[in-house]
């Protein structure tokens, strides 16, 4: 018997180790995991851009995941919309009281729950390398990407503005040489219909051209018993399309994008009284079905877009240009009190008066310039600088109607306008020190200013009109980030990270049922992280772990108003979060792939005598009471809609049967409890939850076919995931269980 060397004693021992914790963690499947290291089934290498470079993931020195192929798939089969990715990475979240438009992104615990249409979120999304700032723009539905990857922790010195988060990034697939594309066509209960599809077509030696599009709607699935008030509820149509052009030469290649939006439908659901009191249950007898009401509810949004980027190659370095120019039309419209209220009578439950409002944006638009140069030889030191250039216009207008009367007339009319300007300078460098450590370093100065109005002309219940309200906040700063990534063999990387981030001043001026407006002053963040990602079992594991600390000085935060359906923005002197991310992804055998991620948030309110008013319904309030009457203490709360616990996993079994493969996939996205608002009580602790989806599926013709059935939320769970606090108990609920059959062609 040939006789072992330690070392290799050592590596036999730690292969055992991993082997161990995959067979611990997933009992059934030990033998599959004992088998992988013999199997010649392997992880492809996964290529990222986080640092505006093409690069192995091994090789960035942050914590970040990629989503692509047929997880997407997975994930939007059902017709969902962009909120389909929260929970699907560590320390992700994401939800929205709009519904399907306006969503509201958590990394590590930071986001921002204000519900304005000009509200700023310190997470940001890059759609085709292009900001999206509003979060009205945030929304556009996910079809026919390459890739999408989550950078946690902050990202301003690469990517556009108010990243102090993290950036989700979502990469289109671009025209290539091949003629080639998909159609897509599923059918679901309530009659959902989700149409996909894309065409590449080469026009010559130099272009090629890329047409993709989704079309998606379903029938109204929820009924208004009563005589008045909007009859049925919770369909859409939603339809968005994509033109691509590209032109390429040996030195220079041009891309252009037009895209746009067109949706319809209803506003999310207000429901009154639907949460016991004292408790955070749904009520006995809760029908999802039936919402009894007196308000209307519609809710439309077109969207519409061009960008044209460049670049020249030139000797030793290449030349960047993103011009891009985005505009949007929205209208909400719903009935906030969630029930009705006629004369003296109320319900479901007691309402103490009528609330039926709306919002909407006239007029978006967005112009964003990025001029970037960066070095293209193989030198050790490779370097990237440029300028950047941010413009916002938009109007809100915010409406109130009169629920008590025939036909639900107007009764309240304000509007705001915000032109927003920014401009930045920014670079890094990074320096091979020699084949295994890689440093890092960034820096960027940015400039922003607001010009804001607001003016109430209609006032709901009497009173006065306002005087004409104005604000101009402005602020300039200077991060930077510092990496280090260290190869410590082919199949393992240390990195760490230390990194600020920067939020511009905000305003909130919703005076439609308040006298003045509020400004917050700029945030900033200072991240640390650290971290190891390996290749195991002979390249068929690939685990990443990081630990994560990080400090928010004069965090900007949402505040209530008490009874009043009015928000007001405050600063927090600061607040710490800390915890881990692990993400796992395991070819067990040839049949077996399994894939699993966790994350650990623990965030802080740290500033003892930030205080702001509770519900104003009679809820079972949990803080201290504060200085002024009707106020509590919120310091040492967590952030809201910040839950501890992340977690997902996925399964999927494989087999050949005749010509084909066929396949089954469950996956489950698990969050914790959270706060959903920066007070305590019990009835608005969101309980922890566990969504689970199933997909089975026949592919057949060397991939060219595929038809599959799915289920989405299998077990149909439900219960109260967000609220309103000025009126009475109305909740919000998460989405009921979907299912249906997919059929995909390639060619």
């Amino acid at each position: 018997m040939q006789k072992l060397s330690s070392h290799s004693v050592l590596k036999v021992q730690a292969r055992s180790l991993i082997t161990l914790a995959i067979a611990s963690a997933f009992p059934m499947q030990a033998a599959w995991a004992q088998e992988a290291s013999n199997d010649t089934t392997k992880l492809e290498t996964v290529i990222v851009t986080a640092n505006r470079r093409a690069e192995n993931i091994k090789e960035v020195p942050m914590s970040i995941s990629a989503i692509k192929g047929e997880a997407l798939d997975t994930y939007n089969a059902s017709g969902q919309d962009i909120r389909f990715l929260s929970a699907r990475v560590p320390s992700l979240n994401i939800e929205s009281d709009f519904g399907r438009s306006f969503p509201r992104f958590y990394i590590r615990g930071l986001g921002n729950t204000d519900f304005d249409l000009n509200a700023s979120q310190p997470v940001g999304l890059i759609f085709d390398d292009v900001v999206q700032e509003s979060p009205i723009l945030k929304g556009f539905p996910v079809f026919d990407v390459d890739q999408v990857e989550i950078l946690r922790g902050p990202q301003g010195t690469l990517f556009g503005r108010n990243s102090p988060a993290g950036v989700l990034k979502f990469d289109s697939a671009k025209p290539t040489n091949r003629f080639e594309g998909y159609g897509s066509l599923g059918y679901g209960n309530n009659n959902a219909v989700n149409l996909e599809g894309a065409i590449n077509v080469p026009l010559s030696k130099e272009w090629a051209m890329r047409f993709s599009g989704q079309a998606q709607s379903r029938d109204d699935r929820v009924t208004n018993p009563r005589s008045t008030g909007e009859k049925n509820l919770e369909g859409y149509r939603d339809n968005a399309a994509r033109l691509q052009f590209s032109y390429k030469t040996s030195d220079f290649s041009a891309l252009i994008n037009l895209h746009g939006r067109d949706m319809s439908g209803n506003a999310t659901l207000f429901r009154a009284n639907i949460i016991q009191k004292g408790t955070n249950n749904l009520v006995p007898g809760f029908d999802y079905g039936t919402y009894p009401t007196d308000g209307l509810n519609t809710q439309t949004l077109t969207s519409s877009g061009a960008s044209l980027r460049l670049r020249w190659d030139l000797p030793g370095m290449s030349v960047h240009s993103i011009t891009a120019y985005d505009k949007a039309k929205f209208y909400s419209r719903a009935d906030v009190d969630g029930g009705y209220s006629a004369g003296a009578t109320s319900g479901p439950g007691f309402i103490p008066f009528a609330s039926e409002t709306a919002d909407g944006l006239p007029n978006l638009k967005q112009v964003t310039q990025e001029v970037r140069v960066e070095s293209n030889t193989k030198d050790p030191l490779q370097w990237i600088t440029g300028l950047y250039y941010f413009s916002e216009d938009l109007q809100v207008d915010s409406f109130n109607f009169d629920s008590m009367s025939a036909g639900n007339p107007q009764n309240g009319y304000a509007v705001q306008h915000q032109n927003a300007k920014s401009w930045a300078a920014f670079g890094t460098l990074n320096y091979a020190v020699n084949e295994k450590l890689k440093l890092r370093g960034g820096v960027r100065y940015t400039s922003d200013k607001k010009d804001f109005d607001a003016q109430r002309t209609q006032t709901p219940f009497g009173g006065k009109n306002t005087d004409f309200l104005q604000a101009h906040p402005s602020s300039t700063n200077v991060s930077w980030d510092l990496g280090a990534n260290y190869t410590l063999d082919k199949e393992t990387s240390l990195f760490a990270r230390a990194a600020t981030g920067y939020r511009a001043p905000s305003v909130q001026g919703r005076v439609l049922f308040g006298d003045t407006i509020s400004v917050a002053q700029s945030e900033k963040t200072l991240s640390f992280e650290a971290g190891i990602k390996k290749d195991i079992l002979d390249n068929t594991a690939r685990v990443s772990a990081t630990v994560f600390h990080y400090t928010a000085k004069d965090l900007q935060l949402t505040a209530g108003s008490g009874s009043v359906n009015q928000n007001k923005l405050v600063n927090a002197d600061k607040a710490v979060g800390q915890g881990f991310e692990l993400d796992l992804q395991a070819n067990l055998n040839r049949n077996w792939k399994t894939t699993v991620g966790v994350s650990y948030n623990d965030t802080e309110i740290k500033d003892d005598k930030l205080f702001v008013a509770p519900c104003g319904n009679g809820c079972t309030v949990t803080n201290t009471k504060g200085p002024v009457a009707g106020t509590v203490l919120i310091g040492g709360n967590p952030l809201p809609r910040a839950p501890k616990w992340v977690g997902n996993f996925s399964l999927k079994y494989s087999t050949q049967i005749g010509a084909g493969t066929l396949y089954a996939n469950t996956d489950w996205a698990y969050k914790d409890s959270y706060n959903m608002f920066l007070y305590e009580a019990k009835e608005y602790k969101a309980k922890s939850m566990l969504e689970g989806g199933l997909r089975v599926g026949y592919v057949w013709a060397d991939g060219k076919y595929e038809l599959a059935a799915y289920g989405r939320n299998i077990t149909n769970k439900q219960q109260v995931i967000a609220a309103i606090d000025f009126n009475n108990l109305t909740g919000i609920v998460n989405e009921p269980r979907s299912y249906g059959v997919q059929f995909k062609a390639n060619f």
